[in-house]
């Protein structure tokens, strides 16, 4: 068996690995698309570590871009097997790939325009124009090689090869992969544990232990650090509405993932409603992402926990409250930024390197008044990810602006598990993992995981390089 590291190496986003059988069968774990901006985020959306009219079989762990956003790319490109992922998956993946396709074709429009007036400037010929990745024409050939499965049942994808999806509780539809096949007389377990969610969060699942694997392929995203206690994030989210809100008469701009952050705030501040702690201020959810999502949510109550199952007997709606609003027309977006009144305004991307949150930016972060509020991870050369690092300046929309406004950072709301609760998912692999395969994760994140997982006992542990193959 090879295992070849095609994505998330030694970074946070575009995860992709291909392991090839010994009778040349090649299963590609996610198709992640990389999220961040440069000329070294194109080119590598723009080249494969491997022929995609090669690949047998793709597994999905689940719907973030950055685990599947280069699936009507791959499909562009010659794939033409089975995409395997979980029911709710796959019900994501038909909004957010289309919407992804969108923001190619936006961006390509918005850089080629932006060439050609640099070129006029220069008085030079223009660069050869941008060609999207893919566009929405490409999002229907690839949902139609989409096959949802069940948790917890394992299904064939080859004659020779079994998997089996255990729900992650980091969004709606989160599983980690485990996959049986026989190598020679030995049966080999594989396993990828995609994004490991949080124990004890709102509306999802506590992740599920994976059985005992031979090969593990894990993330590493706060391998680092430990998240701030769970208990008094709602405390602490009251506090910034109000401060925000109340005494400072300002906006608080929430930049937050569309599925699944949104859903979480959303039905946090609806029981703060419902137990009349919640200010009478305008609550609005900026993004049609966000708003076709939270209806994936209302039909995938398979995914829910105890707690939400049984919130819902008294409050039908979780997601839905007085002054909440669900903005889908651009100009009710545009119309938020002329409001002089105090509001809360819960709009993508998280990372805010693009949607709608970054025109709430470019006339909010000025004002000292308002406070943007991070609740997640954001890849560092992102404007959320140079606003978590304190950059006093900011550059939107090639304009220069200077960071006015109050930025406070949540990292309780993150999805992602942090190294102790990772640390803690791992224990029953102690003794049957031959090797331990740090990814998703940046590179000081990843010796530092690495090294607080060998006091622990582990051994073997590799943090593959981008392109790198290992041999069993």
């Amino acid at each position: 068996m090879q295992i070849k590291f095609c994505g998330a190496a030694r970074e946070v986003t575009g995860s992709s690995h291909l392991i090839t059988l010994e009778d040349g069968y090649r299963i590609l774990l996610d198709c992640g698309l990389n999220q961040g901006r440069g000329k070294h985020v194109w080119d590598f959306n723009n080249r494969w570590e491997f022929d995609p009219a090669t690949v047998d079989a793709v597994v999905l762990s689940h719907a973030h871009i950055d685990h599947t956003g280069r699936i009507p790319q791959l499909v562009k490109d010659g794939f033409r097997g089975d995409i395997h992922c979980t029911h709710a998956t796959r019900s994501l993946c038909s909004i957010m790939l289309l919407d992804s396709a969108k923001i190619q074709e936006r961006d390509v429009e918005w850089h080629n325009k932006k060439e050609q007036k640099k070129a006029h400037n220069q008085r030079r010929k223009a660069k050869a124009p941008r060609v999207p990745l893919y566009t929405s024409a490409d999002v229907p050939p690839a949902m139609a090689l989409f096959a949802g499965h069940a948790y917890n049942r394992w299904f064939k994808i080859s004659q020779h090869v079994e998997v089996k999806y255990q729900d992650m509780g980091h969004i709606l539809g989160s599983a980690s992969v485990q996959l049986r096949f026989k190598e020679g007389t030995k049966w080999m377990n594989v396993g990828f544990t995609g994004d490991i969610g949080r124990p004890d969060r709102p509306i999802l699942r506590d992740p599920q232990i994976m059985e005992p694997m031979d090969y593990l392929i894990c993330e590493s995203t706060y391998g680092n650090r430990d998240h701030e206690s769970t208990p008094e994030q709602s405390d602490e989210l009251l506090r910034v509405i109000k401060e925000t809100c109340l005494e400072k008469k300002g906006k608080l701009i929430i930049p937050a993932f569309s599925v699944g952050r949104t859903q979480e705030i959303v039905y946090m501040m609806d029981k703060m409603e419902n137990a009349g702690l919640l200010p009478r201020i305008p609550v609005f959810v900026d993004s049609p992402l966000a708003v076709n999502a939270t209806t994936v949510f209302g039909v995938h109550p398979e995914c829910y926990d105890d707690n939400l199952n049984e919130y819902m007997l008294r409050d039908e709606n979780p997601f839905g409250f007085n002054n909440l609003t669900y903005i889908r027309e651009v100009a009710d977006s545009k119309a938020l930024n002329a409001r002089k009144e105090p509001a809360i305004i819960i709009s993508s991307s998280g990372m805010m390197n693009a949607g709608r949150v970054k025109h709430h930016l470019y006339n909010s972060i000025q004002d000292p008044n308002n406070t943007i509020l991070i609740v997640g991870y954001c890849a560092p050369e992102t404007p959320g990810g140079q606003l978590r690092n304190g950059r006093k300046q900011l550059t939107i929309f090639g304009d220069r602006l200077d960071v006015r406004a109050e930025i406070k950072i949540m990292d309780s709301f993150s999805a992602h598990a942090d190294r102790g609760e990772m640390k803690a998912f791992l224990q029953n692999q102690k003794e049957s993992l031959k090797k331990l395969f740090l990814v998703h994760g940046v590179y000081e994140s990843q010796q530092a995981f690495k090294s607080y997982l060998e006091e622990d006992g582990f051994s073997d542990i590799h943090i593959p390089e981008l392109g790198q193959e290992f041999y069993t």
